[in-house]
Parts: C-alpha cells; sequence; structure tokens
C-alpha cells in the first residue's frame, strides 16, 4: 500500500509552489527556529481529506484497523480526547444515562456537560496504603445495571494510569447482556497488541468502542490517537459525525503521517523491537525490586478488588514509610538526575516506559533510584484515616451542565462545605477529577485540597489558580438557581 508519511516525504522535496494554506508556504526561512514546515500541508489533490477519507487516509486508517483486528479504525489528531467525547455523543442521547467509572479521565466528564448527561459512578476500589485505584469489577456494573434499567452505555477506564487493568472479557459479558455498549478508555494501552509480555487489549475482549493514544506508549507524535470500533453494536456514521465536530477540519498531516509511520514500522519490526524492549524493562524491574525503602510497586503490592491485571510498562515507585513523599522523590529525579518521569503522587512516582526506550535510559533509572533509596530513611507509617480517600463517594445534587451553567458564587474553600460545586478540581496529570460540577463540597474535599497543596502537588480546574477559594452554583431554599453572579 502507499504511505502516507512516505509520499508527504517525497512531496516536500518537489517542486510544487503552494499557492494555499499554511501561510508559512513551506518555507523555513518565514519563520525563527527549525520546523517541519516543508512537510506541513493542506488537504491537496492526492493527500485525501480525513473527514471524507476516500484515499491514502483510507488505507492507513484501515491498516491501522487490520493490525489490531478491529472493524473499523478513526485517526485522531486531537488525542484521547478527541475520541472521548466522539465515543460518549454516539453512544448516548442528549440527556440520557451512562454508566461511567468515577476515576475516568476529565475528557469524559467534558462530554457529559456537552450532552447535559446523566451520569451513574461506579467507584473502583483504592489502595488507601499506596493511594492507588484499583479496578472495576463486574459485579459491580452489574449491580449499578440492574438498578438503572436507562443507562445507554458503559464506559471505564483500563489500563488505568497507574497500570491497573480490569476484567474487560466480564464486564463486557455483563454490559451485553443488558444490549448497550461498552467503551474502554485503553489510551495508556495501545502497546499491549505487540507483545504477549502485556495484558489483552479491550479490543480483542468484548468492548465495543476501544480508544488508544499512539503517543502515549508507542513512536507516534503528541496528540495522535485512535477510535477502534469493535463491534456492530456501534453506530458507525454517528462515530464520523462527533469525530468531524469534535476535530479540526484542518488535521495536522505531520501528525497523521506519524500515525502511518508508526504502523508501519511495528509491522515490520515490531517483534524485535518489543523483544528488546520487554528484555529491558523486565531486567530494569528486577533490578529496582531489589531496593529497600523505595518500592517498585508490583500487581500483589495492591489491595482491592477488579485488579485483573497488570501493565508491567507503568513504573510505580512507593515512598510509603520513608523519610520523603512522592513529590520530593520527584524533584529529587528532575534536579539531581536530570530524569523527568509522567506523574508525581502524595505517595508515589510514576513513570511510563515504552518501545522507544533504550537500555541506557534504563540504567540511568536504576541508578538513580539505588542512589536515592540508599540515602533515604525508613520510618514508621502513619496510620491511613479513612478520609484521606482521593475519591470517595460523591453527593450528585445537580448535572454537570445545570451546575456550571447556573449563576455562581465565589467561596472561601472552608466556607463552601455543603455547597454544589460549579468547577471541576483535579490533580493534572492524571486529569481524574476529585470533585465534578454538581457534586455537594464536602470538608474531605477540603481537607485533600489542603494536603495536596501542603505537599507540593498541583490542584488544576479550579478559576482560582491559588484554590483558596470555589466557584459554587448559587441555589435558593427550593433548591432552585439563584440569579446572582459569581465574586471575583
Amino acid at each position: 500500500m502507499e504511505r502516507l508519511y512516505k509520499k508527504l516525504e517525497s512531496y516536500s522535496k518537489s517542486d510544487y509552489y503552494p499557492f494555499h494554506m499554511p501561510g508559512h508556504k513551506r518555507n523555513k526561512a518565514s519563520s525563527a527556529g527549525d520546523f517541519t514546515f516543508e512537510r506541513d500541508i493542506t488537504e491537496i489533490s492526492g493527500f485525501d481529506n480525513l473527514h471524507h477519507a476516500e484515499g491514502i487516509l483510507k488505507e492507513a486508517q484501515e491498516n491501522a484497523a487490520q493490525i489490531y483486528g478491529t472493524k473499523k479504525c478513526f485517526f485522531s489528531v486531537n488525542g484521547s480526547t478527541a475520541a472521548l467525547l466522539a465515543a460518549v455523543s454516539a453512544s448516548v442521547n442528549k440527556g440520557g444515562r451512562i454508566l461511567v467509572a468515577r476515576n475516568c479521565h476529565k475528557a469524559v466528564y467534558h462530554a457529559l456537560y456537552l450532552r447535559d448527561l446523566l451520569p451513574v459512578y461506579v467507584y473502583p476500589h483504592e489502595d488507601k496504603r499506596l493511594g492507588i485505584n484499583g479496578g472495576i469489577s463486574a459485579r459491580s456494573v452489574e449491580r449499578y445495571l440492574e438498578e438503572n434499567q436507562d443507562v445507554q452505555a458503559v464506559l471505564i477506564t483500563s489500563p488505568t494510569y497507574d497500570g491497573v487493568v480490569s476484567d474487560i472479557k466480564e464486564i463486557a459479558e455483563v454490559v451485553h447482556r443488558h444490549e448497550i455498549p461498552l467503551i474502554v478508555d485503553e489510551a495508556h494501552g495501545a502497546h499491549f497488541r505487540f507483545s504477549d509480555y502485556f495484558p489483552i487489549s479491550a479490543a480483542e475482549l468484548g468492548a465495543d468502542i476501544v480508544i488508544q493514544s499512539f503517543h502515549k506508549t508507542l513512536p507516534s507524535m503528541t496528540q495522535t490517537a485512535v477510535l477502534h470500533i469493535c463491534s456492530d453494536r456501534v453506530d458507525v456514521g454517528k462515530i464520523k459525525r462527533f469525530m468531524g465536530i469534535y476535530q479540526t477540519s484542518s488535521p495536522s498531516y505531520i501528525l497523521m503521517a506519524s500515525m502511518d509511520a508508526c504502523m508501519d514500522k511495528l509491522q515490520k519490526d515490531g517483534q524485535q523491537m518489543f523483544r528488546e524492549f520487554t528484555y529491558n524493562l523486565e531486567k530494569a524491574r528486577e533490578r529496582l525490586s531489589k531496593c529497600e525503602k523505595i518500592k517498585l510497586i508490583e500487581a500483589s503490592m495492591l489491595q482491592g478488588t477488579g485488579i485483573y491485571d497488570f501493565d508491567r510498562s507503568k513504573l510505580l515507585f512507593s515512598t510509603v514509610g520513608t523519610s520523603i513523599n512522592g513529590h520530593q522523590l520527584h524533584e529529587m529525579l528532575r534536579d539531581r538526575y536530570h530524569i523527568e518521569m509522567e506523574m508525581e503522587a502524595e505517595k508515589y512516582v510514576l513513570g511510563i516506559a515504552a518501545v522507544g526506550d533504550t537500555e541506557e535510559g534504563f540504567d540511568r533509572l536504576c541508578a538513580a533510584i539505588e542512589e536515592i533509596d540508599a540515602e533515604t530513611e525508613l520510618v514508621s507509617e502513619a496510620v491511613e484515616s479513612q478520609e484521606n480517600t482521593s475519591h470517595a463517594r460523591m453527593k450528585q445534587l445537580m448535572t454537570i451542565a445545570q451546575a456550571m451553567d447556573a449563576q455562581q458564587r465565589r467561596y472561601p474553600l472552608e466556607e463552601s462545605i455543603g455547597k454544589v460545586s460549579a468547577e471541576f478540581a483535579y490533580l493534572y496529570p492524571p486529569g481524574i477529577p476529585i470533585i465534578v460540577p454538581g457534586e455537594q463540597i464536602t470538608g474531605q474535599f477540603v481537607r485533600n485540597v489542603r494536603r495536596y497543596m501542603e505537599q507540593g502537588l498541583e490542584v488544576q480546574g479550579l478559576s482560582d489558580t491559588s484554590a483558596e477559594t470555589i466557584c459554587a452554583a448559587a441555589r435558593n431554599e427550593s433548591g432552585q438557581e439563584e440569579d446572582s453572579p459569581a465574586k471575583e
């Protein structure tokens, strides 16, 4: 087949002159810096149109579907975000109900807002000692579906940001008994297909729509993702319509070519690449497991339900029982060793290993963790309070859309308890809300925010970036919204 990335490379060397956008006209001298302007084109003859693919882009997407064994594949140049928005919008009628795992990414909640959906939340178990969420159990999904017969779709995240995989096969069987589709946010699992070392992809286990971010764990550029259709329970026409709505009408050919090149490379050399990668990864995990204080987390250490499998490319380093916290470990790795990790949390740091990693990179990480481990002191673990749960069950008093669109008042955080949040708040990454608009603000939420900030973690989402105040939906005594503006 003709490859998009090769055709783009060839075209960049031709003598065609562009009296069309982009405005740089493929002229590097027109801008400061060295960008690949010569390959940055618009929809010109021979290069197809992502929103009406009939040629080279159609073939590229069909090739990706063939590699993953799915019925259809849609490229997303707006990451998993656009794909999640489209999947939810196409699967649930406006104003309808959806069963959602409470630890989903903020993009899912944005879809709930845009479509004015009524969510039913299923909560993962949280290992309070390590501060890590478990998976979603099929039993919980079945119970919520029995109690909410009008739910039109189910959406869960697997693997989680931390690598926890739920039993997708069993969950899919439960969901399909209710004759509705299962959407799986597999943004962090695009690599599963390429090695038996990793868990099996949801696309092979009965999920109806699977979203994957190529850029997270495969050699592809940032913002590249795909939406897989895996069954006939999905309305392809609606998916296509909403992918067109949530993506730019001028998609980057550089990004699309990156996805095409990624698939081509893995088709040709993927077996050898993943063989070397998993060998180096396992060797590093064995070495890191010998550290006495900074513990490399294994699936066996996680206490909770719904943990069906674990993605070993997620390197989680626990600081529980030591003299440092996750933020401090993250800073030490960055400042002293020039190793930038993916995420810092209260009690651990997350690093993502991927097929692009080198043996030298693994050696640097191992050496750094070993040095930090040697100088870190053990301390007695304080008894963790039940109130330190990150994703405690919250009371939903308004829909997300009602709360966000209501008149709002701003309150100091400590004075907001009992009111209805009109804003999101989350730690980013991973972007999982700790409060959602429409939920009642609790003392535990306020304590969580204060605790995160004291430990150097960044709370995002609130319009007050200092996190000293929060906007609440104004309500009168009858529970209706008041016509009063937010106080800035």
